[in-house]
């Protein structure tokens, strides 16, 4: 094991509205905390009040469904990660009535050694209608809706979203230790079929690096930036960069919005990555690079690779829209059959 310096902190903006964010803070594709931006909220000033108090603002909503959520024995220190074997996760996964959980996570808060535990990612216009209204953030893209994640002194490990993210501390305090997504491969990402956050993490614990282990993570950490939130702070995440978040009260709370820019009906890139693993990552070097080639030019180039090609010619290379995605999904029915 080996320690590692304090990372330099994440860059910081305050009095951000809509259109700085639009201007500004979005297209330098850069992560930013925005310092009090929803100190405001009515969630917030209830959190502020105590944790009871915002136990009491949550209910008040009428939870309009069972949540889902994930518990850890208390020697995991609350990181939620693999078993030793990476056949499966040191956690247990339940549901029940939020009102059960706040009361359990509220009961267990003085404990110096409780289980870990979390509600993560619950939909919060189907979950508690009418908090998003009363909790507005303004510069959220329209039409994304808002997650909450509750839970105590919980660590999640460093994972990217396909998303862009800003993520809204409620209560509580909580750390971001954030990568750029170039440090993928000094990340040591773990397996694709077992996934604890849906994409592969890091199998690093950034406070315990096993740097003879895991050597090129020390590269990594030197491209880190990290940040503590306060209630009322948001974080500003661009589209998959690596963040781990570590929870630092026995109470706390973050509402985040997802969404990346993506055409309606497009596929996810993620399906087309595993595609290409398996029709390319085998094949000999120099076909590999035949197909790299093919796809700096068709994929990834900065020009038009069929602006040589009459418009009514250009098939599946024309300009993108729903007709377009349905008529490649049918050339891939007929290639599949």
């Amino acid at each position: 094991m080996s320690a590692l310096p304090q990372p330099p902190p994440i860059a910081e903006a305050g009095c951000v509205d809509a259109e700085r964010f639009a201007q500004e803070i979005r297209p330098s594709g850069r992560p930013m905390v925005m310092r009090g931006v929803a100190r405001h909220w009515p969630g917030v000033q209830a959190a502020l009040a105590g944790d009871e108090s915002l136990a009491r603002y949550l209910l008040g909503f009428g939870p309009a469904r069972p949540v889902s959520g994930i518990m850890v024995p208390p020697e995991a220190g609350g990181r939620f990660f693999y078993d030793p074997g990476l056949t499966g996760f040191n956690f247990t996964r339940h549901s029940g009535r939020l009102e059960a959980f706040l009361a359990e996570l509220l009961r267990v808060k003085a404990d110096p050694a409780p289980m870990g535990m979390a509600v993560q990612s619950e939909i919060l216009p189907e979950l508690l209608p009418g908090f998003a209204e009363a909790n507005a953030l303004p510069f959220a893209p329209a039409g994304v809706p808002p997650r909450i994640w509750i839970g105590n002194r919980i660590r999640v490990a460093p994972h990217y979203d396909l998303m862009e993210n800003i993520a809204v501390c409620l209560a509580g305090r909580r750390r971001f230790t954030v990568f750029p997504p170039d440090q993928l491969a000094n990340l040591y990402p773990g397996p694709f079929e077992v996934t604890p956050a849906g994409t592969p993490v890091s199998m690093v614990d950034p406070l315990e690096p096993d740097l003879a282990r895991y050597p090129r993570f020390a590269a990594a950490w030197d491209e880190a930036q990290q940040a503590t939130l306060e209630p009322g702070d948001a974080l500003y995440l661009p589209y998959a960069w690596w963040h781990g978040v570590e929870a630092l009260e026995p109470v706390s709370m973050l509402v985040n919005y997802w969404w990346n820019s993506a055409p309606a009906g497009s596929q996810p890139g993620y399906d087309a990555l595993l595609h290409a693993m398996l029709a390319y990552r085998h094949l000999p070097a120099g076909e590999r690079r035949v197909w790299r080639m093919m796809f700096d030019h068709y994929i990834f180039g900065e020009e038009d690779p069929a602006a040589h090609l009459p418009e009514h010619a250009r098939g599946i290379m024309g300009a993108p829209g729903p007709e377009l995605f349905a008529r490649m999904r049918e050339l891939l029915r007929g290639i599949f059959r």
